[in-house]
C-alpha cells in the first residue's frame, strides 16, 4: 500500500502528542474538573480530541490489516498501551455516565475500531479490551435513535446519515443485528422517501461531509443494489452529468492551522470515498464520478502527513476511506 509506513507515522505521532487536547468534557460540580487527557481518557486521548483518538488508532488497525510490513511495529506499540481492558472500562463508564458525549461522530468511530480490532487475527488482546465499549455504544444507540425525531443534514460533526453509516457497518461486522435493524429503520424514516436534493449551496464553510454524498453513502449501505439506484438517480437526478458538477471538484482548501477552515480537506476526502462507493450505482457516469474522486484525493494528500496539526490529527483516517473505496 503507497502511503502505509507514511500514514502509519504520522497516526502515531499525533496520537503521541498530548496537547493541544479538546476535552469536551462539561464539568458537573466544582470536584468534577480534572480534564487531564490521560487521567480523564485513559484510550482516547492525544490527537487533539475523543474522536479523532478514536478514529486515528482504527486507522492503524486497518493499516496493520491491509499492509502490515509497512505500517511497521510502532502502532502495536501505541495500540498496546491504548487498548487495555482497563483503560477500555474507563472510557465505557464514562460512556455511560455522559450519554450524549461524541454522540453519534465519536460512537462511530469507536464502534468502527471496536469492530476493526475483531478482524485482525493477532489483534486478540485488543479486541477482547474493546468488547465492552461496543456494548456499550449499542446500548446507547438503541436508546438514543428512538428519541431522535429528526435527522441532522450539515456537513459537520452531527451529521446523522454519517454516524448512522459507520455504525451500521461496524455493527453488521460485529452481528448485532438489532443495532442493524434499528439503524436501517431509522435510515428508510428519515432519508427514504427525499428526491431532487439541492446541492447548490454545498459546501458550507466549514464543512467536512458533503450533506448530499453522505445521505447517498449511507442509503447504499440501506438499500438493495437495485432500489439503491433508482434511490439515488431521484435524489441526486444529473449526478456526473449536468447537474451537481462541484461535488467533483476540489474545495477550497486552507492548511493555516486554523481547525474549522482544515475541514475541508476532509471534505475531498470523504467527497472522494463517497463517489467512489456510489458510482457503481450509477453506469453511464460512474467514470465522471471516479475523476472526481481522484481530482480531490490527489489535491489533499500532501496535508495528510505535512500539514499543520490541525489537519493531521485526523485526515488519516478519511485518506484511507477514500483510496480504499
Amino acid at each position: 500500500m503507497k502511503y502505509a509506513a507514511a500514514w502509519s507515522a504520522i497516526a502515531c505521532q499525533v496520537l503521541e502528542t498530548p496537547y493541544p487536547y479538546g476535552s469536551a468534557h462539561a464539568s458537573a460540580s466544582p470536584d468534577d474538573v480534572d480534564v487531564t487527557p490521560d487521567r480523564l481518557h485513559p484510550a482516547f486521548h492525544g490527537s487533539y480530541d475523543w474522536h479523532s483518538s478514536a478514529h486515528m488508532q482504527w486507522s492503524l488497525v486497518r493499516l496493520l490489516t491491509l499492509a502490515p510490513d509497512q505500517a511497521g511495529h510502532r502502532p502495536i506499540e501505541v495500540l498496546d498501551q491504548r487498548l487495555t481492558p482497563e483503560a477500555i472500562a474507563t472510557e465505557a463508564a464514562y460512556l455511560r455516565d455522559h450519554p450524549s458525549y461524541e454522540r453519534p461522530y465519536g460512537w462511530a468511530w469507536a464502534a468502527m475500531l471496536v469492530a476493526a480490532a475483531q478482524k485482525l487475527p493477532q489483534a486478540k488482546n485488543w479486541a477482547d479490551a474493546l468488547t465492552p465499549l461496543g456494548d456499550t455504544i449499542a446500548d446507547l444507540v438503541l436508546e438514543w435513535l428512538p428519541r431522535q425525531a429528526y435527522p441532522v443534514r450539515h456537513g459537520v460533526h452531527l451529521n446523522s446519515a454519517f454516524a448512522l453509516a459507520l455504525l451500521l457497518e461496524a455493527y453488521d461486522d460485529l452481528g448485532r443485528a438489532d443495532v442493524v435493524d434499528a439503524i436501517r429503520a431509522r435510515a428508510l424514516e428519515w432519508f427514504g422517501a427525499d428526491t431532487a436534493y439541492d446541492t447548490r449551496f454545498e459546501p458550507s464553510g466549514t464543512d467536512f461531509l458533503s450533506p448530499a454524498l453522505t445521505e447517498a453513502e449511507l442509503m447504499r449501505h440501506v438499500l438493495p443494489a437495485d432500489e439503491f439506484a433508482t434511490w439515488l438517480t431521484a435524489f441526486l437526478p444529473g449526478l456526473g452529468g449536468d447537474a451537481h458538477q462541484h461535488l467533483l471538484e476540489v474545495p477550497i482548501t486552507d492548511d493555516s492551522g486554523d481547525g474549522q477552515l482544515a475541514h475541508l480537506s476532509g471534505l475531498a476526502l470523504s467527497r472522494a470515498w463517497q463517489l467512489r462507493t456510489i458510482a457503481p450505482a450509477l453506469p453511464d457516469a460512474a467514470e465522471v464520478l471516479r475523476h472526481g474522486a481522484d481530482r480531490q484525493l490527489e489535491a489533499v494528500l500532501p496535508t495528510v502527513t505535512d500539514g499543520d496539526f490541525m489537519s493531521t490529527h485526523w485526515l488519516v483516517s478519511f485518506a484511507l476511506l477514500a483510496s480504499q473505496a
